[in-house]
């Protein structure tokens, strides 16, 4: 089995993210495994692809990600 891209990884946790967080832990553990094969120590999210692309909304999803060990960063903010 292949690795991950960042950008897959992303791409699926975006997918789950619109069917109301399924499975949701197994992409972030991948979005994890695939940051640390890539070298990086943050992920991107563009926020206008979110559900609830608010302060809260953001603030929630980077806590959440956070104590899963993943840095969370916005673009178009």
């Amino acid at each position: 089995m292949s690795e991950l891209t960042v950008a897959d990884a992303t791409d699926r946790i975006y997918e789950s993210l619109r069917a109301d967080n399924a499975d949701i832990d197994l992409h972030i553990a991948n979005l994890k495994a695939a940051l640390k094969h890539a070298g990086l120590k943050e992920a991107t999210f563009d926020a206008s692809k979110l559900s609830h692309n608010n302060r809260s909304g953001r603030k929630l999803m980077q806590a959440y990600f956070r104590q899963r060990g993943v840095t969370v960063k916005f673009e178009g903010v």
